[in-house]
């Protein structure tokens, strides 16, 4: 059967162009439940609501149980969401009307692998069922193997190496992958090395492969070598067990594959990684379920689940399943912290404050987690229990070196957002002392002193040169033009000031600044223009909008005698 290879966001879109192409009034012309139905679903698929795309489209479905596009998007909802068995249900449903779409027939091939029914998979490509180019060929490899066929399966993959230059890498891999699985260690290793030194960029997951198989094969000092050379001196977590473990002089098991249904998850998350874009490409989150699906405990896909679905702003979907990492898994904390993040930005800041707190408490000794905490304090204005955070973190470093400035920094706008000033200062000179031509540490630094209105020349020499270093960053080239405003260098700083809102045009703080800027040369009424701007760009955490609008009544010549008159 012909097949058109689109990612599924494209079919998605078809459909809604075409059910789109009805609009309203076609909405008019149908049953009141299913046209609720019909423009709640329309308005999930451009949300990318994915729950309530697979909600709105099973009740379109009660209304028009044949309709093919309903039932798509319905399937490709509840696969997105992580319903893979109305999934599975609704594509099954599909084989019977017109012509099945790749998601579909993705699903039922990975419905096959699920159940062991393998020779199906070979059937069904033979029959002219069209998956893509990897997963056809991958799925029959791995699907011989499950029926316990390693000299077909080793074919297949051969077929697909040396069918396609440019799937010839990853059929490769998938090769390796097998041939690990039922103990051809040697081979296994030959292939990854092969890749290694071609210069082909082993994936992540491919490398920690290589590395246990190299353990497998009691060359536990290759392994780490290898480890080391990939990962650093300082590697994540998964990677610092492995290695902690050879170093015991223990052997690490191969549990990358353990079966043709991890081998096929393995490729669904490969294709996941390698096609992962912009927000409304629905395809690889499809991978990254299919492979969940198959393999519930893939730590990786896990992870990129997660983080695909913060990526379309499904921050439910994502704690969701973040919360499937096994606790006992080395990247348990990992989606432990993508899970705050998760909570956080669906707008449940305290959750997830208490979520990282209880993190805290669970992982005293790690940095990652007391940093990460301070960074939810710092966003939600908690400065001096950020500082804290910050602080635990510091503390546990065996020695602050250039590499923990972020850190350091971090915490001086703690100290600098409670009000204490000296402890801020001082932490910000030291991060100097590590990284001296750092635009943020320069600009951070420099406007402090300038509302300070202390050291105004050195103020404005940091200014200049953080302007130098990050010439695009409006909040640096406000900095600039309100040092020279506080100096009283008027008409040089309306250049300035001009230039930073042009790059950030809605941002209340800069637009209030140039309004000043403008009074100070005499340009009123374009000053009252700007404030009513910052008025309508409103509210920012550090704009005073009662004296924004005391400057509005009475300009800023009286403000500044008023606030004189107070001090």
């Amino acid at each position: 059967m012909p097949f058109s290879f689109r990612p599924a966001c494209l079919i998605a879109a078809l459909a809604f162009a075409q059910i789109g192409s009805a609009s309203a009034a076609h909405a008019q012309q149908m049953p009141r439940d299913l046209a609720s139905a019909f423009l709640s679903g329309r308005a999930a698929v451009a949300a990318e609501d994915f729950t309530q795309i697979a909600a709105s489209y099973d009740r379109a479905l009660l209304g028009d149980a044949g309709n093919p596009l309903f039932r798509e998007l319905a399937m490709q909802g509840h696969l997105l969401s992580g319903n893979v068995a109305r999934a599975i249900e609704l594509a099954a449903q599909s084989q019977n009307g017109a012509e099945p779409t790749q998601a579909s027939l993705l699903i039922l091939q990975a419905d096959e692998f699920l159940r062991e029914e393998y020779e199906a998979v070979i059937g069904a490509l033979e029959d002219g069922r069209r998956t893509g180019p990897l997963t056809d060929s991958m799925g029959v490899a791995w699907a011989e193997l499950g029926k316990g066929r390693m000299s077909e399966a080793l074919s297949a993959f051969d077929r697909a190496i040396e069918g396609r230059e440019e799937l010839a890498p990853f059929a490769q891999y998938q090769k390796a992958l097998a041939l690990a699985h039922v103990g051809d260690l040697e081979q296994a290793d030959m292939i990854l090395s092969e890749q290694a030194s071609s210069g082909f960029g082993l994936s992540r997951r491919a490398v920690l492969a290589h590395v246990t198989i190299l353990s497998q094969l009691g060359r536990n000092e290759d392994a780490i070598e290898l480890a080391t050379l990939i990962f650093g001196s300082t590697p994540d977590d998964d990677v610092a067990v492995l290695v902690a473990t050879m170093q015991d002089g223990e052997l690490i098991p191969f549990t990358t594959i353990t079966s043709a249904r991890d081998g096929m998850a393995e490729v669904y998350y490969t294709l996941a990684t390698a096609l992962v874009g912009d927000r409304g490409d629905w395809l690889p989150i499809i991978y990254a379920r299919l492979a969940l699906a198959l393999r519930p405990d893939h730590a990786d896909a896990i992870l990129l689940t997660g983080q695909l679905m913060e990526l379309a702003e499904q921050y439910m979907l994502a704690e969701a399943v973040y919360e499937t990492m096994p606790r006992e898994h080395p990247q348990y904390l990992s989606a432990e912290l993508g899970r705050a993040n998760a909570l956080y930005q669906s707008g449940q800041e305290d959750e997830a404050i208490e979520q990282l707190r209880a993190l805290s408490e669970e992982r005293p000794d790690s940095v990652l987690v007391h940093s990460t905490l301070g960074d939810m304090l710092r966003r939600t204005e908690q400065f001096a229990e950020a500082a804290a955070s910050y602080t635990d973190a510091i503390d546990l470093l065996d020695e602050v070196e250039e590499r923990h400035w972020t850190l350091l920094y971090t915490r001086a706008i703690s100290y600098e957002r409670m009000g204490e000033w000296d402890l801020a200062e001082a932490e910000f000179r030291r991060v100097l002392e590590f990284v001296p031509d750092e635009p943020q540490v320069l600009n951070y630094l420099g406007y402090s002193l300038v509302e300070q209105r202390s050291n105004l020349d050195e103020a404005l020499e940091m200014i200049e040169r953080a302007v130098e270093g990050d010439p695009e960053s409006g909040y640096i080239t406000d900095s600039l033009g309100w040092a020279y405003y506080r100096l009283g260098r008027y008409e040089d700083a309306v250049p300035v000031m001009e230039r930073a809102v042009e790059l950030l045009p809605s941002d209340p703080i800069l637009n209030d600044h140039l309004g000043d800027v403008y009074w100070a040369v005499g340009r009123e009424r374009e000053a009252r223009f700007q404030w009513r701007r910052a008025l309508s760009f409103a509210p920012h955490p550090d704009l005073d909008l009662d004296r924004v609008r005391r400057k509005l009544e009475v300009g800023l010549d009286v403000v500044l005698e008023e606030e004189a008159a107070q001090e």
